[in-house]
């Protein structure tokens, strides 16, 4: 079974988190929840708050396939505070994982320089920090070699199916399109 981790930080955009991680499950991969921070309730820029299955530092990440980091203004800025978490994305790019990023958050990945050849999307405004990548305008979610990247909480059912596309393939993607009526 493939395993994804979704990292979870104060003021991420709820849907862009959640309804990956519901599409994945749908499609019978393990998503665990990290926490960045001090507890496992995370506050989402709405003022809903989520329970990480985990807090960051409990994980051991060696044998995550896939390491999400869903946007929000706020949560992208704690997703980018946070040291450990760069540490722990560029060990999984040194591995061959695959990075995933919507909304705000690619520019987490940019600033580590982990873009630079790869076509990436992001949230307007966001694209001077995509260090080297070509800027995918006009499409809803980006698979780039092991990137893959969307515009924002529109997108997220795309970012979704991107997900499963990269580690089930296309046809998992459509089934799971099809069965919540896309």
């Amino acid at each position: 079974m493939k395993k994804a981790v979704a990292f979870l930080a104060e003021g991420f955009e709820e849907t862009e988190a959640i309804a990956p991680i519901d599409m994945l499950r749908r499609a019978g991969v393990s998503v665990t929840t990290a926490a960045i921070g001090e507890t496992a309730e995370v506050r989402g820029s709405h003022d809903i708050f989520i329970r990480a299955d985990r807090l960051f530092e409990e994980l051991d990440y060696e044998g995550f396939d896939l390491f999400i980091l869903p946007g929000g203004g706020k949560g992208t800025e704690n997703l980018e505070a946070s040291e450990k978490l760069k540490k722990v994305l560029l060990e999984a790019d040194s591995k061959g994982k695959y990075l995933a990023a919507i909304c705000a958050a690619p520019r987490v990945l940019g600033k580590l320089s982990l873009l630079k050849g790869q076509r990436a999307i992001c949230y307007p405004g966001n694209e001077k920090y995509l260090t080297g990548a070509e800027i995918a305008s006009g499409e809803r979610a980006v698979i780039s070699g092991r990137f893959i990247t969307s515009r924002g909480m529109g997108t997220a059912v795309d970012f979704g199916a991107a997900l499963i596309e990269v580690l089930e393939g296309k046809e998992k993607a459509q089934d799971v399109l099809n069965a919540i009526q896309f």
